[in-house]
């Protein structure tokens, strides 16, 4: 085992959270650049091609949660035996994931490719808008494979402690990505133009680099996972297990997709103001997730190590140690943001006082508790870590369609209070659900559970199952 990885398991805690969270935190905002540099060049074709973006990201978005689920899976496994210093399973996970995250990146591809006329006309897409929407979803979906593979990386890398190499490749692509968009969005020197399709051939470009630098470090051995062509042989009883395991975090990371689009339907029944303040203040809420959920990566990590070793006791001092840091730095952030609601607003667009004022008002009504939603975030990392995929699930089901939703429809729409009325429904169902996640995580049922046993290899499957089925009739009811 590296030493700087054993110094993960026995290390102080405070230090080990902080090596891993922050070069996680810093990868995730460099990710975010790629939208943003796309926004940025895609921005000087007009209004049409920013619409063309905007409509293929939700669909686009949603395949993508399918495959995180399954990274999630991979991941977690790789932590728990790569704490158990079972370096043969750990390749083989290693292995197997990344092989059935290219199948079904391949398959999702293939039918979004096929499908992306049919999710155009079902959004009702404008014939200005269409041509450009079809040919930036199509190259999207082709390049789904690339997506997933780097994704599944990151996770490996991060399931073994290895935080901060991915970094450096997110940044060596998102550097080339701001090169190569304008080069095909508007051609140059024998390149054609391309226009909004243009913008997704430069991002496929950069993300097949980055897939394969990835591919190249694990064949390597260098970090921590040593890998041959010969461990990518299909082991379809691993493959089944591995897919039980992570399609709850699949269902989890779709349902939260889903469930920001069905909220914005109710937002934009209150008009383009109210619209606009919720865009701004979401926007706010994004940069304020990327500490957050830095942090819970990381907890999920170490706990993943110290679960896998078996340290229990020191995986429960990293969970309750993880919340509060969630608490405290995001209750920091909510309280700047409390106190300087109006110019971070007005930031996103000066001059606008309506838009100024209201999406003040939403940034102060949710951003003091922002710090019940850090410490959720990493008691869920630790629930994840353990392989209850299905608890996690089931909270972000109750926390969306149980909580979040009906608050804000019967507050804005039944009790009077209009557009605040949704924005209230934000910090009473982050407070409801920390709740909720605190009693689960304070029983200690997730410390029973550790996959590197080899009775729970062959219950995964059954038990994912009846959960699901559970989960699905309580949330139903």
């Amino acid at each position: 085992m590296p030493p700087r990885s054993q110094q993960l398991l026995e290390g102080p805690i405070l230090k080990s959270l902080l090596a891993l969270a922050i070069p996680i935190a810093v990868a995730n905002i460099l990710q975010a650049g790629y939208q943003l540099i796309d926004a940025f060049w895609v921005g000087r074709l007009g209004g049409a091609a920013v619409a063309a973006v905007s409509v293929s990201t939700p669909v686009t978005f949603l395949t993508i949660a399918l495959g995180a689920g399954l990274a999630i899976a991979g991941s977690t496994l790789i932590a728990q035996y790569f704490g158990a210093r079972n370096q043969a399973m750990v390749n083989h996970v290693a292995a197997q994931t990344l092989l059935m995250i290219v199948l079904v990146s391949i398959v999702l591809g293939t039918m979004g490719f096929f499908a992306a006329p049919t999710f155009l006309r079902l959004l009702g897409v404008a014939p200005d808008v269409y041509p450009g929407a079809l040919g930036f979803m199509r190259v999207s979906f082709v390049g789904l494979v690339f997506n997933f593979f780097f994704f599944m990386f990151q996770s490996v890398m991060r399931g073994v402690g290895e935080a901060r190499l991915p970094v450096f490749i997110v940044l060596g692509t998102v550097i080339l990505n701001f090169l190569l968009d304008p080069l095909f969005i508007f051609g140059w020197h024998g390149v054609p133009a391309m226009g909004v399709m243009g913008a997704a051939v430069a991002t496929l470009g950069t993300q097949s680099i980055a897939a394969m630098i990835g591919l190249a470090v694990l064949l390597r051995g260098k970090h921590g996972i040593d890998l041959s062509w010969g461990d990518f042989r299909p082991d379809f009883a691993y493959i089944k297990r591995a897919f039980f395991l992570g399609f709850p975090a699949s269902i989890e990371q779709s349902a939260r997709a889903l469930g920001l689009t069905v909220m914005t339907f109710l937002i934009a029944s209150f008009g383009t103001l109210t619209v606009a303040a919720y865009g701004v203040g979401s926007t706010i809420l994004q940069v304020v997730m990327i500490p957050a959920m830095g942090l819970a990566m990381s907890v999920s990590t170490l706990v993943g190590q110290n679960i896998g070793a078996g340290n229990m006791d020191r995986a429960a001092r990293i969970g309750r140690l993880g919340a509060m840091l969630g608490f405290g730095i995001l209750s920091g952030m909510g309280l700047v943001a409390f106190t300087f609601a109006p110019q971070l607003v007005a930031f996103f667009v000066p001059g606008d006082a309506g838009v100024i004022a209201a999406g003040a008002v939403f940034l102060r009504t949710m951003s003091l508790f922002w710090g019940f939603m850090g410490a959720q975030l990493s008691m869920t990392g630790v629930l994840r870590a353990s392989g209850n995929m299905v608890v996690t699930m089931t909270l972000t089901l109750v926390s969306q369609w149980v909580f979040q939703f009906p608050i804000a429809y019967v507050l804005s729409k039944h009790a009077g209070l209009g557009a605040p009325g949704i924005w209230w429904a934000f910090p009473i169902s982050n407070v409801m659900i920390t709740l909720i996640t605190m009693g689960v995580y304070a029983r200690g049922d997730w410390k029973k559970k550790r996959l590197t046993q080899p009775d729970a290899e062959e219950e995964i499957e059954g038990e994912v199952a009846a959960e699901i089925l559970a989960a699905e009739g309580g949330v139903s009811h």
